[in-house]
């Protein structure tokens, strides 16, 4: 278990999320498959430097999070970094842990900022409809016989030797959560998620991106037509016993960026920074545990600030499977069904992945900007953030609301 003590231990100064900024999630092959990984993370660069000017200057590092390498795309951080127009002495880091990658991005800024940085992004980025199939066995030539050609997004893990839906229907069942939890989940997902948008709760956080077909403006993956019904009827996939089509997200395109700062960098910004980063953790278990890991991290991260589960105000579990946020809700709440049903109420208050996608390098970056944006909502105090990924581990963090 990694773990880093609270802000402002040691004598350090507060880590601050100043804001945040992303791209509308493209569904596979849709609106934003024209784009290459490097574009979308510059659209978002830009976008977040227009919001709060003077910082560009005085960024001290970047971190991105990427989990599929389009194309074979070399030391990606650094094409963004020149295509943004940054400065060339700006030390830059690409980082794969899976789905985690754009939470661990935010993890590496905030320790940048505690070690002597003013401001730090973090940046999390996905093109799956680029991302390429690998053709193997090719460099040095085969004679006779047919080529193997992988697909990655198929999502299996050489660890556990299944697909990666499969042992989390497994895990799910052995931890009491069945297809009907899970589907209610995912009707929930979308209910909520077209409750928030027509609020106009995402229009400060989604930045449109113009493509060659024309503008994106909006998620493409979230279906307005999804009922009960519907779910019940698809088949399960990959073998698995009860993950469908309905009750995972997508394969989706993306981008999200997080700006942060120091105490000084927050005093100056345009407008009140969102919340401090109170702690940050990572956490990893078994090859086929990611399923209730972000329910046990959570519980890490506030036990360790002195808080309990309850005093969460806003929670945010990303939705790998509808089975990810529920099963690590039973886990976060330790058997206790009144608990459960309580935090199920604060958890993906404005939907979550099965609705809105899940570009996998960028999510991470994204459930922390939206728990930090429904936590000023709802001028609460405390939100708890976390992410699977990675063949058994996950990250999350703590952000606390600072008047």
């Amino acid at each position: 278990m990694a773990r880093e003590s609270p802000s402002g231990a040691n004598g350090a100064g507060r880590q601050w999320l100043i804001g945040g900024v992303r791209t509308p999630f493209g569904k596979f092959c849709g609106g934003l498959r024209e784009l290459p990984l490097v574009e979308l993370a510059q659209h978002v660069l830009d976008e977040l430097f227009e919001r709060f000017p003077g910082y560009r200057e005085r960024l001290g590092e970047m971190h991105v999070g990427v989990a599929m390498l389009e194309g074979g795309l070399m030391v990606p951080a650094r094409q963004i970094a020149f295509a943004a127009g940054l400065p060339e002495t700006l030390p830059t880091l690409t980082v794969d842990r899976a789905c985690c990658s754009g939470m661990t991005a935010a993890g590496l800024a905030r320790r940048a900022l505690r070690d002597g940085a003013s401001v730090t992004v973090a940046l999390g980025a996905e093109s799956m409809s680029r991302t390429p199939r690998l053709l193997h066995e090719t460099r040095w030539g085969r004679r006779r016989g047919e080529l193997v050609v992988e697909d990655l997004l198929m999502l299996r893990s050489p660890v556990a030797g299944t697909s990666i839906a499969q042992y989390a229907g497994h895990e799910a069942l052995t931890r009491g959560v069945g297809r009907t939890d899970q589907d209610a989940w995912a009707l929930r997902s979308h209910q909520r998620y077209f409750s928030a948008a027509a609020a106009g709760y995402f229009d400060d956080e989604i930045v449109p991106v113009a493509t060659p077909a024309g503008p994106v403006d909006a998620d493409e993956q979230p279906r307005p037509d999804v009922t009960a019904e519907k779910l019940a009827a698809l088949p399960t996939v990959y073998d698995s016993p009860t993950v469908t089509a309905g009750n995972a997200p997508g394969l989706n395109d993306g981008a999200c960026a997080l700006l942060l700062g120091d105490d000084a960098a927050a005093a100056d910004a345009p407008s009140a920074p969102l919340a401090v980063i109170s702690s940050y953790m990572q956490i990893a278990g078994g090859a086929t545990a990611a399923v209730y890991l972000p329910g046990q991290a959570i519980d890490g991260l506030v036990e360790a600030a002195g808080l309990t589960p309850a005093d969460l105000d806003v929670i945010e579990i990303n939705e790998a499977f509808a089975a990810t946020a529920v099963t690590s809700l039973k886990t976060l709440a330790g058997g206790d069904a009144g608990l459960e049903r309580e935090l199920a109420q604060r958890t993906n208050v404005n939907g979550g992945a099965v609705a809105i996608g899940h570009p996998t390098g960028a999510s991470g970056a994204r459930i922390t900007l939206t728990a930090a944006r429904e936590l000023e909502r709802r001028d609460g105090r405390w939100a708890a953030a976390a992410i699977c990924g990675g063949f058994g581990q996950t990250d999350a963090v703590l952000l606390e609301r600072v008047a």
